[in-house]
Formats: C-alpha cells, structure tokens, sequence
C-alpha cells in the first residue's frame, strides 16, 4: 500500500533525490528547475510514499483554478508520474486512483497529463498511461518531433554534408558558451521573423537555469574567424538523451552552414556515445500542422519521429 501526500518546499531535497534514482525522471523535473517559474503557477503536485515511509512515486503538478484544471505540469514540456525503480505496477495505478479522487476533492474538473516520452526513461515505465485509459482519458493532442537513434544514426543527407563542409573551409570553428545573451538575440530574431513567436525562456531566465544546472543545460555556438556567432544551440543533457531545447542561425551564418556544423559537432564528438539526441517538436496547435520546413531540416540530419503526447481526463 501506498499515501498520497500534497507536496510542500521541505520535500525539496527528498523530492530531487527521487527524481535522480527513478526509472524516468529528468532534471527538468527537479525543484530547481520547476520552481524557477514558482510565482507564474499554482503549485498541486503529489508525492507517494511507501508503506517504510520512502518516495515511491512523485507528480509534479500545478492548478489553474479560474478553470479549475490540474496539469502535470504546465509549465514544463513533460511532467507525469515519476517512480521508483522498485514500485509494482498495482502500486502505480493506486497512485493514479489516489491523483484523481485528491484533484477531484480539490474542486479539479479536468487533468490534462503530459507523460514523459519514452526515450527519456532508463527503463520502461508506461503503466501510468494504461491506467489513465482505464479511467476514460482520452489523447487530447499528439506532437511530433525528430530523434536520432545514435547507436545507429542513419547520418546527415548530402546537403548537410555540402553545408557542414562549407562551413569548415570558412574557418569557422564551435565553441561551449556560458553567456547567451548573443545566441538569444538571433533566436529571438528567427522566432519572431519566421514563425512570429518569442523564446518561451528569457535571457536572464536562462542564465539563471544555467546557473543552476552548469552540466545540464549546455551552449554550443559557431563562430566565424573574426569571432562573430553564427549559429547555436542551447542544449538540455538528460542523460540518455540530449534534447536540443531551441537552435538559431544568423542569416549569415544560414549562409556557411553554420548551424550545420554545430549540429554534426555535438552528433559526431560530445554525444556520440548517448542513447538518443532528440531536436523537439516541428508541430504546431497542439499537433494539428506540421511544420515541413522544420520536419525535413531535422531529419536531413537523420531525425526520425518521436510522440509527445498530451491526455485529458474529465474528473467530474
């Protein structure tokens, strides 16, 4: 038998202990990490605890209470039931029973559940999605992004090889960034100029997250001989995976393939050895259009489709 208990801050330390010895927690699903944006949400996740009194499973959640919807988590891209390595599958679907009937008395009319994909687990770890279908939930959006499988990466295309080369005879080199100040200007500039949006993070958010998680949360740039970034990426270490959080090129460097080079300098020296090197998302509207420009930039590098799945469960 397991409890259902409310999160509060002094769990911080056991609750991050956790995350690091389950079978598919992240470091996004750290306090630090979800707490970096604490004033923006209310805070509703749940922990489980064993009958010895240890975590056996966590849910990272927030509440909406103008419409009275609990996410897991709203500000993250994925946060569902996090277990240890040791709980049984009986015990996962009465923490999903204790979830529900703790959301229902709290007034919740819906869940929305973002469970984390699997390529970010260590071990397979999918009950929760069984017994949400047990209780009526139904997929309410389906994302696609690009992942490279590196144990057998099928290997950039021809263009990206003619890209990589032209930028490695301008004399252009990569180099590991601290300051993002730079990468986040020519972000910004592509976001707003192509798919009129704005980076989710800002400068100073993203400083401060990499404050935080200095082996995580890495900046890779290209840079031009005359020093000028060209291209980047900010990249999440998740262990296993490696997940490109955002990539931007300069129109210069768009020119001499800067983002190329960067691209194939992570693929090919820092995570080679990794399990799986995810890009993220090319959809949009919750799944509704895909993007061909992005899908096809992605998988010319050998990307191949992942889901990230959102569900919805009508708790009245």
């Amino acid at each position: 038998m397991i409890k259902c208990v409310t999160y509060c801050p002094s769990y911080a330390r056991h609750w991050d202990r956790m995350v690091e010895q389950s079978r598919n927690g992240t470091f996004l699903l750290k306090r630090a990490y979800m707490d970096y944006h604490h004033d923006r949400f209310t805070d509703a996740s749940l922990v489980f605890v064993d009958h010895k009194g240890h975590f056996a499973a966590l849910l990272p959640a927030n509440i909406d209470v103008t419409t009275a919807t609990v996410y897991s988590h709203q500000g993250l891209t994925y946060g569902g039931l996090i277990v240890s390595a040791d709980i049984h599958t009986e015990q996962i679907g009465e923490a999903i029973d204790m979830a529900v009937n703790h959301y229902r008395e709290m007034g919740a009319r819906k869940l929305i559940y973002k469970p984390i994909p699997y390529i970010y687990s260590k071990y397979p770890s999918q009950e929760d999605l069984y017994f949400l279908f047990r209780h009526g939930a139904r997929l309410q959006s389906r994302s696609l992004s690009q992942t490279i499988y590196l144990p057998q990466a099928i290997g950039l295309n021809t263009l990206r090889y003619r890209k990589l080369n032209k930028s490695l005879l301008a004399g252009n080199r990569v180099c590991k960034s601290t300051d993002v100040t730079q990468f986040w200007h020519i972000l910004d500039h592509t976001l707003r100029t192509r798919h009129n949006v704005r980076p989710v993070h800002s400068i100073d958010e993203l400083h401060l997250l990499m404050s935080r998680f200095p082996e995580q949360i890495c900046l890779y740039e290209t840079h031009s001989p005359d020093d000028e970034v060209l291209a980047g990426t900010l990249v999440f270490d998740c262990g296993q995976t490696i997940h490109t959080q955002y990539l931007a090129v300069s129109d210069r460097g768009r020119e001499v393939g800067a983002l190329d080079h960067v691209v194939s300098y992570l693929l090919t020296e820092v995570y080679a050895l990794r399990q799986y090197f995810d890009f993220g998302v090319s959809t949009e509207s919750g799944g509704k259009i895909l993007n061909p420009g992005l899908t096809f930039q992605k998988e010319s590098f050998g990307g191949r489709g992942i889901c990230y799945d959102t569900w919805e469960l009508n708790l009245l």
